[in-house]
């Protein structure tokens, strides 16, 4: 009869069920380790893609710089430069006439017009007036030189709201002998014509468009010209060429009964 060892059975059942003694250890170990993947982060980074909340545009950040601080993208229309508005003065309110003042006097008229109307509270209807200039090149011992002279002597350009209350401001200026217009309607002027009369700047006033035409010479072709010194002083003749350049115009002189081409100075000769 075969016996068996009851103490040896249970000392083989004891050692398999027991944890090994060395296994929490590892565990722990494991624990303790640093890990090789990074813990995610709230902070975006320089990789993550942006979105524009209002245009809904990606906004790309700035490489190596964190995500607030990434450059701002500017829109390239923001880049673009508005065009600059000319303020023509056709476009400001009420219309352009012309009034017909005492020659010489297109100054003092002009400070009339302008004190009658704020005294008679006429501000909204008179707004403006001007006395239109232009430049003109002019030769003062040898030298050219750029002068403001009135375009028009003996008239100013009003720009109002026309009614019977404001004509009667106007017209009863000291100084202001009537309206140009055809019969006795004042006309008022047309757009190019404005625009032209204007270009140049008012006395005493700033440029009031950004047009500028070259300056006038102060001569022009076929005009009548009397010389002041020379051989042929006191002679007097038709301007057939200005020499800008030079400085210098050819007049027709009639000599012994004929006319002779003469080349003089700007300075040599006066307007009759």
């Amino acid at each position: 009869m075969t016996s068996f060892d009851n103490t040896d059975q249970l000392d083989t059942g004891s050692a398999s069920d027991e944890p090994a003694a060395d296994e929490p250890a590892a565990d722990a170990a494991a624990i303790d380790a640093p890990s090789d993947e990074a813990a995610p982060s709230d902070e975006p980074t320089t990789d993550e893609v942006v979105v524009d909340p209002e245009t809904g545009e990606l906004l790309a950040p700035a490489a190596g710089a964190p995500a607030d601080q990434a450059d701002e993208v500017i829109d390239a229309e923001a880049l673009i430069e508005e065009p600059v508005v000319i303020d023509s003065p056709a476009d400001r309110p009420g219309r352009w006439f012309v009034v017909h003042t005492q020659s010489g006097y297109e100054k003092k008229v002009k400070q009339n017009l302008e004190a009658r109307t704020q005294s008679m509270n006429m501000e909204g209807r008179i707004h403006e007036v001007v006395i239109p200039m232009e430049e003109v090149v002019e030769f003062k011992g040898g030298k050219k030189v750029v002068a403001q002279k009135k375009m028009f002597p003996g008239y100013l350009l009003v720009r109002c709201h026309l009614d019977d209350d404001s004509w009667y401001v106007i017209r009863n200026t000291p100084g202001v002998t009537g309206f140009v217009g055809q019969g006795t309607k004042p006309s008022p002027l047309r757009r190019k014509e404005v625009e032209t009369f204007l270009s140049a700047k008012p006395e005493g006033e700033e440029q009031t468009t950004a047009r500028k035409g070259r300056p006038r010479l102060e001569f022009e072709m076929s005009e009548t010209v009397r010389v002041k010194e020379g051989p042929f002083a006191d002679f007097s003749g038709e301007i057939v060429e200005i020499n800008e350049d030079q400085l210098k115009v050819k007049v027709l002189v009639n000599i012994f009964g004929r006319e002779t081409p003469v080349e003089l100075e700007f300075s040599q000769v006066a307007k009759l």
